[in-house]
């Protein structure tokens, strides 16, 4: 015998018709009896609204959750439900019934109930009502639009535990504090629709698990600290804990960004020394070096923000998190002098302007000076020669003859071996003016110094 549990119970998709009470298909005459419209009252044959409204309920509510959806129209349930051309007649009936029971609820009266003021009014209209749905309810009449949406009020707040759950098994619970954008991105398979994920979240604001905040423009949540717990209002302190997050994640990218960089600049230098270009290759590897230092001012920043993280994470309470901030901003203003943690991405933005207009006078300047620059000439040195160690297999278009100086085009360009290319590189020396060959060193054409 058919039952609305047995009927959640099928798996979503495939034949429709499969999911569907047997009568369904078998019996036509109690279907047509079904389809019909429900008398004016109750009183006339509540035999037969009885079993109408134990048919056609159950069977809403479950196909609204075999569908994983919360919001449900009129107009939905009877393109749902026709029957060989047919749509039942009874069906707002059977809303309003669920209406005066509970079980739904007009979307726009839910969103009343709850502090929505967070909601941006670019996802869609949610409290203003059409005006021939405002005048109906105030002449008393109790008949449900097509197009008017409604919210199963159980089946919303299974959703609502399913993203709690969904939260806190999530690398976003390491802090209750988590931006509003981060956490739709993680409900995306749970909630169909954005609107669907705003009711979540009213609905989880009004159970006192979730507070949203707008700040700067940008929406936070903040979720309980337990299953159990009620959340306590978004203060200073989860301000800046969330503006901490975002200035790691910042400083996290652009190190990233800058270590791509750095072995960009070796791979340079492997490549200048495979084409026998050490002038080149010692350039590649300043610009190494200078990138380098960058990481390194920019891991003293992303330590200090880590650290503070570190601690609050590992905390347990409201005060043990307060505790926790108030030692380590102090260390973080440090860090960064003058610099706020709302400044963070400023800053960032600051740092490499700085070093690129460096880079850039650096680069100028080495053009006519080479000993005005702050590198050590030994440890370049030496960095190109494990550069030449790596290059043993790979083909290098340098002449095979250190005695010729040019090659025609009619004569193939010879190779030589690893070994006498790093034999070659070691007789150079760096001089004031450039690069030129020993005492020892057999005539060659050298690079001119840039």
């Amino acid at each position: 015998m058919w039952s609305p549990e047995r009927e959640a119970e099928a798996p979503a998709g495939g034949d429709s018709a499969g999911l569907l009470p047997p009568e369904w298909e078998e019996d036509e005459e109690r279907m047509s009896f079904l389809f019909s419209a429900f008398k004016r009252s109750r009183e006339v044959n509540s035999t037969d609204w009885d079993s109408k409204m134990g048919f056609w309920a159950p069977l809403v509510l479950s196909h609204s959750r075999r569908q994983g959806v919360v919001r449900l129209r009129l107009r939905d349930l009877q393109e749902a439900f026709q029957r060989k051309g047919s749509v039942p007649l009874g069906l707002a009936t059977v809303l309003q019934d669920l209406l005066r029971r509970g079980e739904l609820q007009r979307e726009s009266d839910f969103m009343a109930s709850v502090d929505s003021s967070w909601i941006s009014w670019g996802v869609g209209v949610f409290l203003l009502k059409p005006l021939k749905w405002t005048l109906s309810n105030m002449l008393g009449d109790n008949k449900v639009p097509a197009e008017e949406v409604l919210v199963a009020v159980e089946l919303l707040k299974e959703k609502a535990e399913e993203v709690y759950r969904l939260y806190q098994n999530s690398p976003l619970s390491s802090h209750p504090v988590v931006a509003l954008s981060e956490l739709s991105t993680l409900c995306a398979g749970s909630c169909p629709d954005e609107r669907t994920f705003y009711l979540v979240l009213l609905q989880l604001q009004k159970e006192k698990r979730v507070t949203v905040l707008e700040q700067n423009g940008e929406k936070i949540v903040k979720f309980a600290r337990g299953p159990h717990a009620k959340v306590s209002p978004v203060n200073d302190v989860d301000v800046g804990v969330y503006q901490l997050m975002q200035s790691e994640q910042l400083l996290s990218r652009k190190v990233e960004s800058l270590s791509q960089e750095a072995e960009r600049c070796k791979e340079e230098a492997r490549r200048a020394c495979r084409a026998g270009k050490k002038q080149l290759a010692l350039r590649s590897l300043k610009a190494k070096q200078r990138t380098e230092k960058r990481i390194e001012a920019l891991h003293a920043k992303l330590d200090t923000v880590q650290g503070i993280l570190d601690r609050i994470y590992a905390s347990q309470t409201d005060q043990m998190v307060f505790n926790a901030y108030q030692a380590g901003v102090g260390a973080l203003k440090l860090s960064m002098k003058d610099v706020t943690v709302e400044k963070a991405e400023s800053l960032v933005d600051q740092i490499q302007e700085l070093c690129d207009t460096q880079d850039e006078v650096s680069q100028t300047l080495a053009g006519g000076v080479t000993n005005g620059l702050d590198f050590d000439s030994e440890e370049l040195e030496k960095e190109l020669d494990i550069l030449l160690q790596d290059t043993t297999k790979e083909p290098l278009d340098l002449p095979d003859n250190p005695q010729e100086t040019f090659y025609t085009n009619s004569v193939p360009n010879p190779r030589i071996s690893d070994a006498e290319l790093e034999a070659e590189l070691e007789k150079l020396s760096l001089s004031e003016g450039g690069l030129v060959p020993s005492s020892k060193s057999p005539k060659r054409q050298l690079e001119p110094t840039l």
